[in-house]
């Protein structure tokens, strides 16, 4: 899977990449020569007191040294450049393949661990990266060069790398199978953590008032100790590991200054020549160092890529169309045949048999108790999710043949929660229509009774809108949230029990209001009381996901028994009369 994301990613940036490599190959070549110059100026110019062969050798040393200084900023610039672009290409693409995603795919995945695969992951694999091109390329060049120009050096000597490095990779080996699992964890666990914070800020009102506090607390207590364990077990594997290898490489440096003297003082191996390996064998084990630091980072970064790549491979149940129509009109009529929605491997349908039409300037009212469809029957006439039978058309085009742009641009959605998004209240109205004017603004506030409110406060249409709207109440949210689908202006507008959270008064003034503004629209209302919905033109009744009953409230008071409990639940006899 990692393999398969470089592959796919880098594409972009493959010059970069060769780019780096040479300069890779460059420095690991000019790095293995030095030791031999140093081995060179120690037997030929030191030994004999050839000044000018010191002066000689030693300028060609300080230009290696600059050479390999020069490349190491090039490459950790064009690295830290490549990786960077990798990484928010990658996020743009998981965040585009989420905006596709329909309401089926967003709660299989949950929105803590999908922000989590496009930051926590992303980062994890952009950071194998960039130290990939940083350190993987040199560090086997390095380690075989190195072990080439070692046994050149001396033979005998070398026969101390036949111990050192396989006892390197053993320990290196019995770590990793440690560490794999642990990373795999890992990210579960960050998921946990991000869903309980998630949930705590989202319903710190409610934490409160049920005086919750302690137990949250508790509950993020236990996750995040969690991951400390899981994060210890971790580091306690890298605190037994890098010890070990330091002690490898120390033991290896004393018994080749052990052996390597025996040798020079009996005359089978020049000084420069032990000093040279001695330069050589460091490269040859710090080379198995880097090597072990990419392996301890490439198996999160593995987790990470499967997880990255399980969010691009998931296809949307809700397809664009190859071929989409075109509608000749944009009048709003709706008409559902037949339709029947279920879950996949559910037994009973959410949904069945609906049939109905909704007509441009009449109210579609939709009523049931809850749990009988009415949210999913909106969804399916947006497309946030596919009917599995049966047809929803909008001016008279199967919403399945029709581009998704088009369709949603013939809707006003307010949906059942009302979500404001972080900025002000202009900000949030011009997502209704970015080019609205200052004026089409007040007259959506003014038909969602919000226009009183909005002058109230101190910088009107500029007062700051906290993320969500948690700055503002229930029914202040949902009337701007009516006011931001006024400004679209729409042929259809759905509204989702959008006035809840609003008195009977304003209730009464705002379907008023939006009655008049919307004469020649489609007006679908999904509503729980009863009071507000008695002069909608259409009534259509679900009971468990079957229409009970359509028609206006004179005709439906006496000819549906489920109307009428609904009816009696909520209004005395008084107040219907």
């Amino acid at each position: 899977m990692l393999v398969r994301i470089l592959k796919d990613y880098l594409h972009p940036y493959r010059s970069q990449v060769w780019f780096v490599t040479a300069l890779l190959l460059v420095q690991s070549l000019v790095t293995l020569y030095l030791p031999k110059l140093n081995a060179d100026l120690i037997n030929n110019g030191v030994a004999r007191g050839d000044v000018s062969y010191i002066w000689r050798v030693g300028a060609f040393m300080l230009l290696a040294s600059a050479i390999v200084m020069l490349t190491s900023i090039v490459i950790a610039y064009y690295a830290s450049q490549v990786s960077m672009a990798f990484g928010r290409d990658l996020r743009k693409s998981v965040f585009v393949a989420v905006e596709k995603f329909s309401s089926r795919e967003l709660n299989a995945f949950g929105a803590p661990s999908l922000i989590t695969r496009n930051t926590n992951d992303v980062q994890q694999i952009q950071m194998v990266l960039f130290m990939g091109l940083t350190m993987m390329l040199s560090a086997p060049i390095t380690g075989i060069g190195g072990i080439i120009m070692a046994v050149r050096t001396d033979v005998k000597l070398s026969a101390l790398l036949l111990i050192s490095v396989p006892v390197m990779s053993f320990i290196i080996w019995m770590l990793l199978r440690r560490v794999v699992p642990l990373f795999r964890v890992m990210q579960i666990k960050i998921d946990r953590i991000n869903l309980i914070l998630r949930e705590q800020i989202s319903g710190i009102r409610v934490i409160r008032a049920f005086v919750k506090t302690d137990y949250e607390e508790k509950r993020f207590d236990e996750a995040n100790d969690d991951l400390m364990q899981n994060t210890l077990k971790v580091t306690r594997t890298f605190a037994l590991m890098f010890p070990s290898l330091t002690l490898i490489l120390n033991l290896s440096s004393v018994a080749v200054i052990w052996f390597g003297g025996q040798l020079v003082n009996s005359g089978n191996m020049p000084i420069g020549n032990l000093t040279a390996f001695l330069q050589y064998l460091m490269q040859i084990l710090m080379s198995v160092m880097m090597g072990v630091m990419m392996s301890l980072m490439i198996p999160r970064a593995a987790t990470s890529a499967e997880r990255v790549i399980e969010v691009l491979d998931t296809p949307s149940t809700v397809v664009e169309t190859e071929n989409p129509k075109s509608p000749t009109h944009s009048s709003g009529l709706i008409e559902f045949r037949n339709v029947e929605f279920r879950y996949p491997g559910a037994e009973q349908p959410v949904l069945s048999n609906i049939s109905f039409t909704a007509h441009p300037g009449q109210t579609t009212a939709i009523v049931g108790s809850t749990g009988s469809g009415k949210t999913t029957l909106l969804n399916l006439i947006s497309r946030f999710i596919e009917v599995t039978d049966g047809q929803v058309l909008v001016n008279d085009i199967d919403v399945r043949e029709l581009a998704l742009e088009v369709l949603w641009s013939q809707l006003a959605l307010v949906p059942q929660r009302s979500f404001l998004f972080g900025g002000t209240i202009a900000t949030n109205l011009k997502y209704g229509d970015e080019d609205c004017s200052e004026a089409d603004m007040w007259t959506a506030l003014t038909i969602a009774q919000a226009r009183d409110f909005v002058e109230a406060l101190p910088e009107q249409l500029n007062a700051p809108i906290a993320q969500g709207g948690t700055n503002l109440s229930g029914g202040q949210r949902q009337r701007i949230s009516i006011a931001r689908a006024i400004v679209k202006n729409a042929p259809i507008m759905l509204l989702d029990d959008s006035f809840s959270a609003l008195d009977f008064t304003t209730d009464a003034k705002l379907r008023a209001a939006l009655r008049e503004y919307a004469q020649h629209a489609t007006l679908i209302v999904v509503a729980q009381r009863i009071s507000s919905i008695l002069s909608a033109d259409q009534i259509i009744v679900l009971d468990q996901g079957q229409i009970a009953g359509i028609g206006t409230h004179s005709e439906l008071i006496k000819t549906c028994t489920v109307y009428q409990e609904i009816v009696f639940s909520q209004l005395d006899p008084e107040e219907l009369s």
